[in-house]
């Protein structure tokens, strides 16, 4: 068995500014070819697999439900995830919810239906080009409670104690603060709020081949951390009741990332837990 790596916050050889800057580039070219770099593309190595009806399309092998997808209109799917947060989230009506690195804003939608007209999403992004086009699904989508932000996870443009819910999909492994992300999630929500995430963890040591690739960072390899390390970010961040549960069924669409190898050997998707105390530590 391949010995776990401990994991920095950012690639030694990457400042943070240069990894932002990758990330943003890949993810404003994907906007604006409405999702064309993701599995069922011409780009893809494994399109033909990705894209065979008899599997399901990409958002249902990732835990969708075929009434979900069918339920927002099209634009706002992007197959960019890793896993289904609302499916964990136990979103209840007049919920306040926030979506970290909300892209086109597949989820934002689905939490919406789930928190009502009371309630209200709020999906936040560091990519223009994103921005700009979940705002134009608003419309698309009639939904009058959801709103989008332009600013960065680790720096969060949302008030203190104001959100019930953070919610994420395979965006914080893309960070290069992933402790400053947790802070900042912690800040946001109110006393007794909870974070339902979905994201790749890292299960053995990754080849320099690609941990040094730009690609496999913004493609949400390079950057994944270990369980063990997750769970110390969210305690240090103040959380409570941390769980991080690898999804072993996310190795049929992770073996597909990657031509020349098995990614799935290395990272796997899962479900990030956590609450914060009704009462913060002092």
């Amino acid at each position: 068995m391949s010995e776990t790596p401990p994991s920095e916050d950012s690639s030694p050889d990457r400042d943070a500014d240069a990894q932002r800057r990758l990330v943003r580039e890949r993810y404003a070219d994907i906007a604006i070819d409405d999702g064309g770099t993701s599995c069922c593309s011409d780009t893809a190595g494994s399109a033909d697999a990705c894209c065979d009806d008899s599997m399901g399309t990409d958002s249902e092998r990732l835990g969708y439900a075929a009434d979900d997808i069918e339920a927002v209109a099209k634009g706002a799917d992007l197959g960019l995830g890793c896993g289904n947060p609302k499916a964990i989230a136990d979103l209840e009506p007049g919920e306040t919810v926030l979506d970290l690195g909300s892209g086109a804003g597949f989820d934002c939608f689905l939490a919406a239906r789930e928190v009502g007209e009371e309630g209200q999403v709020i999906g936040v992004d560091m990519t223009p080009e994103m921005v700009g086009k979940a705002r134009e699904n608003v419309e698309k989508n009639d939904a009058t409670n959801v709103e989008f932000r332009l600013g960065e996870i680790e720096h969060l443009p949302v008030a203190d104690r104001s959100v019930d819910v953070v919610i994420s999909n395979c965006v914080v492994n893309l960070s290069p603060a992933k402790a400053q992300v947790f802070r900042e999630a912690f800040r946001v929500l109110a006393p007794g709020g909870r974070l339902a995430i979905s994201d790749v963890v890292l299960t053995a040591s990754l080849p320099d081949a690609v941990r040094e690739d730009p690609d496999s960072l913004a493609a949400c390899v390079a950057g994944a951390s270990p369980i063990e390390t997750i769970e110390r970010l969210l305690d240090d961040a103040g959380f409570v009741d941390a769980r991080v549960a690898p999804k072993d069924d996310s190795a049929e669409f992770i073996s597909e990332w990657d031509d020349e190898r098995d990614l799935s050997e290395y990272v796997v998707s899962a479900t990030i837990e956590a609450r914060k105390p009704t009462s913060e530590r002092a």
